[in-house]
């Protein structure tokens, strides 16, 4: 008679499960500037705050690694990215040579059911409050998720898979700058710049789609040029 499986270890549900809400404690701490830029990201404190083992921290700081918001320094362990790291302009770089050329794919392609996807996430995105009190002074998480939300459908109608993979990559190795550089140009137009966006994707103009997504990506990483960090304002 053929024996059963075998089950999984009482031990690893709990340690991925550990490792799992670390992570999530650790990303969230970044995100809203509770580790200010440049700063160290030490496994044996961070152990020691959250009450598990240098593993569980290790794994979750690998993943953040990742993700673009830690870095791994050569002996000295981890440490939250810096503002003046070239990586930002790389990565501005490519969203600006890639993401116009999707939109302008998505703008041929798309068919009046990514017309009214991208309608909803704009009303969505433009609904969403920007900033509550109980999350700081940075982006709140339903707006960040409502913004990441909008700009992926633009470019939905593109219809290829591939394309939207590399969006998701460089949209979360950005992230952290774009709320870093929120802070940089509190006055900025958001509001009218992915309106804009939204009357050219939908009035089916790929130019002038292409140009504001291009003028919104680029004022992006010059609100990031040359920062230094400060704490920000309570009312940010």
């Amino acid at each position: 008679m053929r024996r059963p499986a075998a089950c999984p270890s009482a031990a690893v549900l709990p340690n991925q499960w550990l490792s799992e809400q670390v992570y999530a404690h650790l990303r969230d701490a970044i995100m809203r500037g509770k580790h200010a830029p440049s700063d160290p990201l030490k496994p044996q404190d961070l152990a020691k705050e959250q009450g598990v083992s240098l593993a569980v921290v290790r794994e979750a700081l690998v993943r953040l690694v990742g993700e673009g918001l830690a870095d791994r320094l050569p002996n000295r362990g981890f440490a939250v990215p810096a503002f003046s790291d070239r990586r930002w302009q790389d990565i501005a770089e490519a969203r600006r040579t890639i993401e116009p050329v999707v939109l302008r794919l998505s703008i041929e392609r798309g068919d009046v059911d990514w017309e009214a996807r991208v309608r909803a996430a704009h009303h969505r995105l433009a609904r969403t409050p920007a900033y509550v009190p109980e999350e700081g002074a940075y982006y709140s998480g339903a707006w960040s998720e409502a913004h990441r939300g909008f700009h992926r459908t633009l470019l939905e109608g593109c219809g290829n898979p591939i394309l939207l993979e590399t969006f998701d990559r460089t949209w979360t190795a950005s992230e952290l700058a774009r709320r870093w550089s929120a802070h940089h140009n509190p006055d900025r137009d958001a509001v009218g710049e992915h309106r804009r966006l939204e009357e050219a994707a939908l009035a089916r103009d790929a130019d002038t789609a292409a140009e504001v997504l291009t003028q919104h990506l680029t004022q992006t990483a010059a609100d990031l040029t040359g920062c230094t960090h400060q704490e920000p304002a309570n009312d940010a």
